[in-house]
Parts: C-alpha cells; structure tokens; sequence
C-alpha cells in the first residue's frame, strides 16, 4: 500500500520563508521530526547524502526542496492544454521508463513552490491574453503535483483558483491515490482531473513507489462523484506478454468504478512507450535490474519537434495498438474522447 509522501530530508531556500505557506511548511516539517537543511537555490542543492550513485538517486527522490520560483514564463505545454503551469517539479514515483529522468538529471529531487499567488497572477495574465479564447493549463508537466499536495495544498489553492476563471481552466495527471482533501475544492467543473492508468504488467514491473491500479481507479470514482470532469492518460501503451488481454481488463475495471454520470464526459489520451538514447544511458544507471524493452533495432526512429529524436514502435505495431485500445475505448465508453494517440 502506498502512504502519502513524506520527505526524509527538507531543504529551505531563504527566500521561501518569506511567504506565508513557506513559514507553514517549515513549522510542519519540525512538528514531524523530519531534518531540515538550507540552500542558496532550489537548483542547487548539492551534497545529498549516499557512498554512490544508486544511493543518491534514491535519497533524492524522497528529498524535498521548498522553494520560490523566480521564472513566471510559461512553457508552452504537450498537447492536452496550451501552457505548463509550476507549482512543483519532481516525483516521487520510481517509473523506469519517465521522461523526467532525463530532462531532471542531476536534480532528481522533488520541488515545490511556495510563492503561489504570484504564480496564479502569472497565469491570469495568459489568460487575459488570449480572451475570449479558453486557455488550459498543465499542472502536472514535470511533477506528479497530487503526490505532494497533501503537505502543501497549493494544487487545491489553484483548482479554487481556476473555478473562478472565465477563461482559464486547469488540468493535472496523477498516479497516486491521495485525493481526499481535494474532493471538497470549489472547481465548478472547471479542473480536469486525469489519472494514469495501465496494464497491471506494467504498473508492477515498471512503476513501483505509485498507488496500484485498483486505488487509482477507487480515487477516480471520489473524483468523478465530487463532480470534477475526469480523464485518463494510457501511457506508455506497451508491448508485452498478453498485452491485449492486459488492456482488455484495464479498461474493464475502469467501466466497474465509474458510474454512469460519470462516463458522459470522460477523456482519454493514448502514448505509446517511446524512448530517447539519452534517456535510455539514464534508465539503464538509475534502474539497472529492469525488465524495460530498450532495443534500438527493434524500434523505428521518429524525429522530435525540438530535434531530439526518439525510439517508437514499427508503424504495424503501432497501429495495432492503437486499433485495439480505440476499441476497447468504443467498447466500454462510447461516449468519451479521444484526445490524441501519440
């Protein structure tokens, strides 16, 4: 059973401290007994403890870095809204196969900021921008910001936030199960609450430290009954033994936890597993035992936007895949979208 996230080691930029949820943070932080350090910047936190790599990577990923973020300029988000919005960068999960890997590196530990409302003001003046246009915002870009929100708050902070937009909405995907105190947020519909979600061959061979499938279709169906649109991610979308069947019966437990109110409005997005060779060089250090698939050959080649290229699936493969998961989707939620296949 996973336990909501707790740090072992919690470093404080000086800066954070000056804001009300860091002086918050820092008080809940000594109640719990948890060691707390200082640093001159959340990018540069240096000396984790551990004698190699494989200990280091690990302490880091159960460190956590409060912080304020100086650079209120938005990324342009990946194709489920049109901005990324940083509350928190970092995961505690140990997928083998997440992109984070990489585009963190040497900084695999957790962040989060405290200086909220400037960011909030920062997302207002986007929204502004593009009015009357809707503009969506991706909160879960480089962090699973559900698995730290219990300590912070500051996700259900935005989700009131957006529920008094006009033309701002926001969207997170998560694998933890840890949603309780979201469930009475304001969000007037206006936060789509997305879980990812996949063959149980999957989830235990390559994504320990997250909450198992059947929790996270528990927390789905809370979600779905305090009212938030819902969606889900499938991803990666892998090849392996029995994977139809695999599938099959993800699809079949998520048609058990839903009720019928909550099927009419539903989102899906589709990823096939997709690796890079700098990630790949990453995955092999930081998990050396895993059973990932990361054979060049096998794979064609796909240039990336930003020409980095990647390894996917042959195009018969591909489509299969995407035949198949279309199905089971036609299937058991005719009703939903498909937001895209990748």
């Amino acid at each position: 059973m996973v336990k909501p996230f707790i740090p072992q080691l919690v470093y404080f930029e000086p800066g954070a401290l000056e804001y009300p949820l860091g002086k918050e943070l820092k008080e809940k932080f000594e109640k719990m007994d948890i060691e707390i350090r200082y640093t001159t910047s959340h990018n540069q936190v240096r000396n984790l403890p551990g004698d190699n790599h494989f200990q280091k990577y690990r302490i880091a990923k159960s460190t956590l870095v409060v912080g304020v973020r100086k650079t209120l300029k938005f990324d342009t988000s990946k194709p489920s809204a049109e901005y990324a919005i940083p509350f928190a960068t970092g995961c505690m999960g140990h997928c083998h196969y997440c992109y984070l890997q990489t585009t963190m590196g040497s900084k695999p530990y957790i962040r989060t900021y405290v200086n909220v409302e400037e960011i909030l003001e920062a997302a207002d003046k986007y929204i502004a921008e593009r009015a009357p246009e809707m503009t969506r915002f991706e909160a879960a870009c480089t962090s699973d910001i559900v698995g730290v929100d219990h300590l912070t708050h500051t996700l259900k902070r935005a989700i009131e936030h957006f529920g008094e937009s006009e033309h701002g909405k926001l969207r997170f995907v998560t694998k933890f199960h840890h949603v309780d105190h979201l469930l009475d947020a304001k969000h007037n519909g206006r936060t789509r609450f997305r879980f990812s979600i996949n063959a149980d061959y999957v989830i235990k061979n390559f994504e320990p430290g997250t909450s198992p499938l059947d929790k996270r279709l528990e927390a789905a169906g809370k979600v779905a009954r305090a009212g938030y649109p819902l969606g889900f991610i499938v991803a990666p979308i892998y090849i392996h033994e029995g994977w139809e069947e695999g599938y099959r019966k993800m699809f079949e437990h998520l048609n058990q936890h839903l009720s019928q109110e909550a099927k009419e409005d539903l989102t899906f997005e589709f990823i096939q597993h997709r690796f890079t060779k700098p990630a790949k060089r990453v995955i092999e250090k930081n998990y050396p035992m895993t059973k990932l698939e990361l054979n060049e050959e096998e794979r064609r080649y796909k240039w990336g936007k930003y020409g980095i290229g990647k390894y996917i699936y042959q195009k018969d493969e591909e489509q299969e895949l995407k035949d198949r998961l279309y199905s089971y989707m036609e299937e058991f939620f005719p009703k939903a979208q498909l937001e895209y296949f990748t």
